[in-house]
């Protein structure tokens, strides 16, 4: 997507025109952190045009929660600088635990904050500091125009946990560009199990290999691809966690992987497994389901909007509880054992391919909520007047 940092604060542009400020994460273009989330954010820039809107993206430090110093200091200085009226949406990461920033600047400016996860919900955080998030992010959407989730689930979420109006959180699913039928192992070899996902706790990498330590028996082999942050202690547990169950020669972990690289590892897996402890939607699943590998995973969140159905209404998959590590090795044992099921559950992938929408309906989503928002009042600053001076 080019440099992002390149851009700076301009005023609106001409009249009639539809023109987006898009505030994004300092790490959005950061091949070393590929993340669900940032790829959405590229995708908005680059699909947005078509659908008629002008895009000036512009991205401040930091990617988490919590930002620093720096981080707060260049949020201020990018919104005080946009002129009233102007249309802004922020992600969520940016503008959610920083209403002290946000609320002042919402009734000058026409803002929409992009949730791709509720602060709250990441895990492993304290009681403590969920409460704290969650009250922050609570100022923040409350002060907005709009908010914009990635899935239905995300979207009553947001409403119960926040007491938002529904009618101010507007659904922009992710979409999913075509791809080629991969070709998976197809019975000749062991069956190729495939996560991707970024190695957080979040994501229950350390489920799935206590889940694949319960079948030993069986032939598979299991891919890993997606990258840890820094010097990651879970990365640290998960991979003595693989060797003391003796698994090191049939789990790898693959680090981040994009393009033609992660594309080899759609082509040559089997089956999608994903053992999340919270899931807005899951670009991951549509990814796999778009190459008609059919899907394991737990049914958290928005995973179950992105497994959809096929046409004749059957799931794609197979969706197991999150607090029950048991169905989780059951489904494993129920698929790795029984050759027509997993015949079956890819014919059905491949009938959810064909119904599986693009990110050009994203875009229609989105502008459809940003026009709305575009036509809204807002109250610019008064002007303040020096001693002496007209006014």
């Amino acid at each position: 997507m080019g440099d992002l940092r390149a851009h700076s604060v301009t005023a609106t542009g001409k009249a009639g025109e539809r023109l987006l400020h898009f505030v994004l994460p300092g790490e959005v273009d950061d091949p070393a952190a590929p993340s669900g989330g940032n790829t959405y954010d590229r995708r908005l820039c680059r699909e947005l045009p078509a659908a008629g809107w002008q895009v000036r993206p512009y991205t401040v430090p930091g990617s988490g929660p919590e930002p620093g110093p720096e981080a707060r200091r260049e949020l201020a200085r990018c919104l005080a600088a946009l002129p009233d009226g102007a249309l802004v949406l922020l992600d969520g990461l940016v503008a959610c635990g920083v209403p002290e920033i946000t609320a002042p600047e919402a009734g000058r400016l026409r803002m929409a904050v992009l949730v791709h996860l509720p602060l709250a919900d990441e895990t492993g955080l304290a009681p403590a500091t969920a409460r704290e998030l969650a009250a922050r992010e609570r100022r923040t959407l409350h002060a907005v125009g709009a908010v914009v989730a990635t899935s239905r689930w995300a979207a009553r979420r947001l409403v119960a946990q926040h007491g938002l109006a529904a009618d101010r959180v507007h659904v922009a699913a992710p979409g999913v560009d075509p791809a080629p039928l991969a070709p998976g192992t197809d019975g000749a070899t062991r069956p190729q199990l495939l996560c991707v996902a970024a190695v957080t706790p979040r994501k229950g990498q350390h489920r799935l290999v206590e889940a694949l330590a319960t079948v030993p028996e069986l032939p598979w082999t299991c891919a890993c691809v997606g990258g840890a942050r820094g010097d990651s202690p879970y990365m640290t547990q998960l991979a003595s966690k693989v060797k003391q169950l003796g698994l090191d020669d049939r789990v790898r972990f693959a680090g981040p992987r994009a393009g033609a690289e992660l594309e080899a590892y759609y082509a040559a897996a089997d089956l999608l497994v994903l053992t999340s402890y919270a899931e807005t939607y899951g670009m991951v699943v549509t990814e796999a389901l778009a190459r008609g590998i059919p899907v394991l995973a737990t049914a958290v969140g928005g995973v179950p909007e992105a497994v959809g159905s096929a046409p004749d209404g059957r799931v794609p998959g197979l969706l197991v509880p999150s607090d029950d590590p048991a169905a989780l090795s059951g489904a494993l044992r129920g698929w790795l054992g029984d050759p027509e099921l997993r015949q079956r559950l890819k014919i059905l992938a491949r009938g959810r391919r064909a119904t599986l929408e693009g990110w050009e309906m994203t875009a229609h989503n989105l502008a459809a909520a940003l026009e709305r928002l575009r036509h809204e009042p807002v109250r610019p600053k008064p002007v303040r007047h020096e001693p002496g001076t007209a006014g």
